[in-house]
């Protein structure tokens, strides 16, 4: 397992300044999660710089327009210098810059099927602002079609990728349940030795339901 960075990035070096010469700005409406961006912090290091506003404009000399969260937690992770990049304008251009900096982010979203597959990849979750609650949240939102078709047509010794399980949920009739990618291994190689054996995968669903079925009768379930 990696070893954290909690540091700046050595490309970003270069635009170091001391953390103490800079202010918050001081309307900001944003009320960011601390707590997650200095998990980032300690993972990743600091990989893009804050904004910097110099002042000279406003009367608020180096009073930060984006990046507020990322330069408190820098300094709850007990940071000395954090990486900026400046800017010099009124107050109009300062608060229209801070408001669009949190209102682009409200705007965005995510393909959530494309977001839970990258997580459910990950060797760790450490850095990414997510757990393991979180990601089984956001797959249980994923939407699932009313039924998942129990057999696939036949082909002449061809089978398709999508003939495959692909995802951590199966929907049998009405009843939706989630399996850990170790099952849906399971299954497919289930699903590999009765094709192999027969040719065809028509009948696959059933013989699942009597394989389950003689399973509960051995244990008497």
């Amino acid at each position: 397992m990696r070893e954290p960075i909690d540091r700046i990035v050595d490309s970003l070096l270069p635009l170091a300044v001391p953390i103490g010469d800079l202010t918050r700005y001081h309307r900001n409406p944003r009320r960011g999660d601390v707590a997650a961006v200095a998990e980032s912090l300690c993972w990743h290091g600091q990989f893009k710089p804050i904004v910097v506003n110099r002042g000279t404009r406003t009367g608020r000399p180096n009073e930060i327009l984006a990046g507020n969260h990322t330069w408190d937690a820098a300094i709850e992770r007990g940071w000395d210098q954090i990486a900026v990049t400046w800017v010099d304008v009124d107050d109009e251009d300062a608060a229209k810059i801070v408001i669009v900096d949190n209102r682009t982010s409200d705007l965005a979203g995510y393909d959530t099927e494309l977001l839970a597959d990258i997580l459910s990849g990950l060797g760790s979750l450490d850095g990414t602002g997510y757990d393991q609650d979180a990601v089984d949240e956001l797959l249980d939102g994923i939407e699932l079609p009313s039924q998942l078709a129990a057999e696939t047509i036949e082909r002449e010794g061809e089978r398709t990728a999508d003939e495959h399980l692909q995802w951590g949920f199966v929907q049998w009739d009405t009843t939706r349940v989630q399996i850990t990618r170790e099952e849906v291994e399971r299954l497919n190689n289930v699903h590999d030795a009765f094709y192999t054996a027969r040719g065809t995968d028509t009948g696959f669903a059933h013989y699942l339901l009597d394989q389950h079925e003689a399973g509960q009768e051995q244990t008497g379930a």
